[in-house]
C-alpha cells in the first residue's frame, strides 16, 4: 500500500475523532449518538463530493472498469476507510454496540482495503462509495430530528420516506448492476469480487429491514389518522 494512502488513513482517523470531540464540546447537552451522527453526516457529504470529483465520464460513472486506481480515487477510498475505522471504534463506546452496524463496517473496511492494497477497481469502488453514501445524510437526519424534538412529526415522516426511497433506488437498482460488472470482470482480484458480493448481500438485508420500517410507519400513520376521524 502506498505511503500517501497510509498517511491519509492515519490523518483521517485522527481528524474524524477530533471532529467528534469538538462536536461533543460544542453540544454538551446532546447525546453521544447525536454528535457521532453529525460526524457521520459530514463524512457522507464528503464521500459523495470526493467520489463525484473522481468520475471521469458521467455517461458511465464506473468506467473504466477493472482499471488501475488513480491517486484521487485512492485518496477518496482512504478517506472513507479512515472514517469506517473511526466509527467502528467510536460505536463501541456508545454503550449500545450494534452487531449489524459492526459487521457492515468490517465488511466495508475489508472490501475498500482490498482495493487499496491491489490498487485495482478504483472506478467501481468510488462508484460504490457514491451509491452507499448518497442516502446516509437522510438516514442520520431521521435520528437527529428525533432528538431535536421532531419525533412522529410530518418532517420526521418525510425524512423516513425520503431515506427509504433513496436507499432503495441506490442499493437495489444501481448497486446490483455495479456488483455484476465487478464480478463479471475477469481481471478483478477474487477478494474484491467476494467483498462486492458481501456488500450487496448486506445491502439486501438492510433493504429488508427498511421495508419493514416503512410498513410500520404507514401502519402507524393510518392508525393515527383513523383515531382522529
Amino acid at each position: 500500500m502506498e505511503d500517501y494512502v497510509v498517511n491519509t488513513i492515519i490523518v483521517g482517523v485522527i481528524s474524524w475523532a477530533t471532529l467528534f470531540l469538538v462536536t461533543r464540546k460544542l453540544l454538551p447537552n446532546r447525546s453521544f449518538e447525536f454528535c457521532n451522527r453529525i460526524v457521520s453526516s459530514t463524512h457522507a457529504v464528503t464521500a459523495v463530493v470526493l467520489a463525484s470529483l473522481c468520475v471521469q465520464d458521467w455517461s458511465c460513472p464506473a468506467c473504466p472498469l477493472a482499471s488501475t486506481s488513480t491517486p484521487p480515487q485512492m485518496k477518496t477510498i482512504a478517506v472513507s476507510v479512515s472514517y469506517l475505522i473511526y466509527d467502528l471504534v467510536c460505536c463501541q463506546f456508545d454503550g449500545k454496540p450494534n452487531l449489524d452496524n459492526s459487521v457492515h463496517h468490517m465488511v466495508s473496511i475489508l472490501g475498500l482495503g482490498a482495493g487499496l492494497a491491489y490498487q485495482k477497481c478504483g472506478s467501481e469502488m468510488v462508484a460504490s462509495l457514491w451509491i452507499t453514501e448518497i442516502s446516509s445524510p437522510f438516514l442520520h437526519s431521521r435520528e437527529l430530528l428525533k432528538e431535536l424534538g421532531y419525533r412522529d412529526t410530518e418532517l420526521n415522516f418525510a425524512a423516513d420516506i425520503l431515506f427509504a426511497a433513496i436507499f432503495s433506488i441506490a442499493r437495489m437498482v444501481f448497486a446490483p448492476w455495479l456488483t455484476y460488472v465487478t464480478l463479471a470482470a475477469p481481471s478483478n482480484p477474487f477478494l474484491i469480487k467476494a467483498m462486492a458480493l458481501a456488500l450487496q448481500l448486506v445491502s439486501a438485508y438492510w433493504f429488508y429491514k427498511i421495508v419493514r420500517m416503512v410498513r410500520y410507519k404507514f401502519g402507524k400513520r393510518a392508525a393515527q389518522t383513523k383515531k382522529h376521524t
